[in-house]
């Protein structure tokens, strides 16, 4: 069923964009060769995000190589890109049309590679999003369309250049947060925004707990909340969209809580600061993570009901999108975080630790949720190539 959905979205896809490019040769050869050896490919861009899940294994195919923005219209929000282009070339460009991602992608300038430098490909494919993952959505909202290389060497083209395409099952989403296990992203179309028209930061100084109910009773209102952050008793807001909602929004809240409002420099540096995990608690996060060595520290990425009440977990805690995300700097067991994490109807993903043992969720799914991503990963990667085990603890339980 999922094959012949596959093949009706690649015979629409190529009707409304026959001129959509060719592929890199080299990995088509790569694939089919792994293929019939048996082997495993590691699927990598710049390597900024090398430290997400379990990537020991596994040969390098390399995307870098395959660079270039393939088309761009600016009055209608749309642009294709090729998987290997640099991020900062995508957002330079946009730039200079005052427009922008607005699910605000990091890149995580502190990876242990020295040529690190994150690329379009694998800001889709690892489905990370900055601040504003909570009022402008994920990377998975973003992307129209793309192009994939399947674990049979097959060229697969999902969605379209329209904002409006809903023929079809939405498999061009799928490969958001994927991590290079389906097959390789060839390009990816996607949807851009235009920046907003003012920008403004409040701080203010509340407990935990005081914080996750403030920000939650704020989002419930017709605010123009963007972002939101808290840690060490300091809540920052960011709103953005018309002046004058704006300045109307921040008055209220000074009314409401007082709070300072901060000076515009300092406010970016400090939202660039949590996007890439260069603000002052990710830096301390990965001192502690390296300092304690194996078996020590880990920063959990933590997701779980914005209202959901403080998880009383030991260690320091950032909590971003109205409380929905909690980074977690803890040397708890994985086990006992997990448990946590569960009651609170959420999930936790070991983001950065030296045990590789935690890196890598255990694979708590259901019948139902084991059968359904077996049948997925077969569809596209029926030879195992892109099976590197980088989103489970254990390989499927049959191929």
């Amino acid at each position: 069923m999922l094959a012949a959905i596959m093949a009706e979205q690649d015979a629409s896809a190529q009707a409304d964009n026959p001129s959509a490019g060719t592929i890199p040769s080299q990995w088509v050869e790569q694939i089919l060769d792994a293929a019939q050896r048996g082997a495993c490919l590691r699927v990598r861009g710049g390597g900024s995000k090398d430290h997400l899940g379990d990537i020991t294994r596994g040969e390098l195919l390399d995307t870098r190589s395959w660079q270039g923005i393939e088309s761009y219209e600016p009055s209608e929000l749309v642009m294709r890109v090729r998987a290997g282009t640099p991020l900062r070339e995508v957002e330079g460009m946009l730039a200079d049309k005052n427009q922008h991602l607005a699910f605000e992608p990091p890149r995580y300038t502190f990876a242990a590679t020295q040529d690190a430098d994150a690329t379009m490909g694998g800001a889709v494919a690892s489905g990370v999003s900055g601040p504003a993952r909570v009022s402008r959505g994920a990377v998975r909202d973003h992307v129209l369309g793309c192009s994939v290389l399947t674990g049979r060497g097959e060229l697969l083209r999902f969605g379209g250049a329209v904002m409006k395409n809903v023929a079809g099952f939405d498999l061009s989403r799928l490969m958001a947060g994927s991590m290079g296990t389906l097959g390789v992203l060839v390009d990816v179309t996607l949807k851009v925004m235009p920046q907003p028209m003012v920008s403004a930061t409040m701080r203010f100084d509340v407990s935990e707990a005081e914080a996750l109910a403030q920000i939650n009773k704020w989002a419930s209102q017709p605010l123009p909340i963007d972002a939101s952050a808290w840690w060490d008793g300091t809540l920052l807001v960011r709103l953005r969209g018309a002046r004058a909602a704006v300045a109307s929004a921040v008055q209220g809240m000074y009314r409401e809580r007082r709070g300072e409002l901060l000076a515009p420099p300092v406010a970016e540096a400090f939202w660039l600061g949590v996007r890439d995990h260069t603000d002052e608690f990710f830096v301390r996060a990965r001192q502690a993570v390296m300092q304690a060595g194996q078996h020590g520290v880990t920063l959990w990425r933590i997701a779980v009901p914005p209202t959901t009440a403080p998880l009383g977990l030991h260690g320091e805690l950032l909590a971003e999108w109205f409380g929905g995300l909690r980074w977690v700097c803890t040397p708890a067991p994985a086990a006992a975080v997990h448990e946590v994490v569960a009651k609170a109807g959420g999930h936790a993903q070991a983001f950065l630790s030296l045990n590789q043992g935690a890196l890598v969720a255990p694979a708590a799914w259901s019948p139902v949720q084991r059968r359904l991503h077996e049948q997925v990963q077969k569809a596209f990667d029926p030879h195992g190539v892109f099976d590197t085990g980088r989103l489970w603890a254990s390989e499927p339980a049959s191929r």
